[in-house]
């Protein structure tokens, strides 16, 4: 296993790497819109905390010598269902066809109280 770790994207906030690479796989963290530079959470309509998230998750991708092209699975969290056509849109933008497979959850809550984070699994080429 290999970390794999960018300052692009937002530092760990708990005992977890950003991504792992096993083999030719690499497991992305979930990542909420945080600010990589400040450290704080971005607090906007929910297309444009969609839109943070999913910069976080391209840079650690590229970190991993990757790119949304590579992704295979993601699983969304979600604090309100009622987004989930929002993010459906922003997220469609990002992945080419065929998209990754993918689960979306309604959760209670998030880290630092975001609304959305997403979490991938992608192959390096």
């Amino acid at each position: 296993m290999k970390a794999i770790s960018t300052p692009d994207a937002p530092a760990a906030i708990g005992p977890y790497s950003q991504a792992i690479r096993s083999g030719d796989l690499v497991f992305l963290s979930g990542q909420v819109p945080l600010d990589p530079k400040t450290g704080e959470l971005i607090r906007a309509d929910i297309a444009t905390e969609t839109d943070r998230v999913l910069d976080n998750l391209g840079a650690v991708l590229a970190a991993a010598g990757c790119s949304f092209a590579n992704v295979v699975k993601t699983t969304i969290f979600l604090t309100d269902l009622g987004d989930f056509q929002t993010v459906n849109v922003t997220y469609a933008k990002r992945f080419g066809n065929p998209p990754p497979a993918r689960a979306t959850i309604q959760v209670s809550a998030l880290p630092k109280g975001a609304r959305v984070e997403i979490e991938a699994i992608a192959r390096v080429p």
